[in-house]
């Protein structure tokens, strides 16, 4: 029997929280409000998993988690540092060949959020064919 595969992509958007994160004086005596968004690449994958387990997949609620402990962990000074530390620690993840990660500063600025994004790894459209 043959089941039909796609390209998977596990993505979390607007998960908003503190973090410690900047140079300003402003920035390093109080935490200020981040917003992330992950998209992680999973490549090609059976339409269906191999069974309705959630060890068997990538459990996104340990994802939420990792980008949560990743982002509190310590002061960074800079978001490029943050986000190269994010990206590296989520492209460890089982099952993870790709890996777009944005942080956002949400109040720097009266007029406007910054935010860095950062791509890694394969985005490549992954061949699919049937899985036997």
């Amino acid at each position: 029997m043959t089941h039909a595969t796609g390209n998977q992509t596990l993505t979390l958007t607007g998960l908003r929280f503190d973090a410690s994160l900047g140079i300003l004086e402003s920035e390093i005596s109080e935490p200020q409000p981040i917003q992330v968004d992950a998209e992680l690449c999973l490549g090609c994958q059976p339409l269906l998993p191999k069974d309705d387990e959630i060890n068997h997949v990538l459990d996104y609620r340990k994802v939420r988690q990792i980008i949560i402990d990743e982002c509190t962990s310590e002061h960074v000074n800079l978001l490029e540092t943050l986000i190269g530390k994010l990206t590296h620690r989520l492209m460890q993840l089982p099952g993870v060949i790709g890996a777009r990660v944005k942080i956002a500063k949400l109040e720097i600025f009266d007029d406007c959020e910054v935010a860095i994004r950062m791509e890694t790894g394969n985005w490549a459209t992954v061949p699919q064919g049937d899985v036997k």
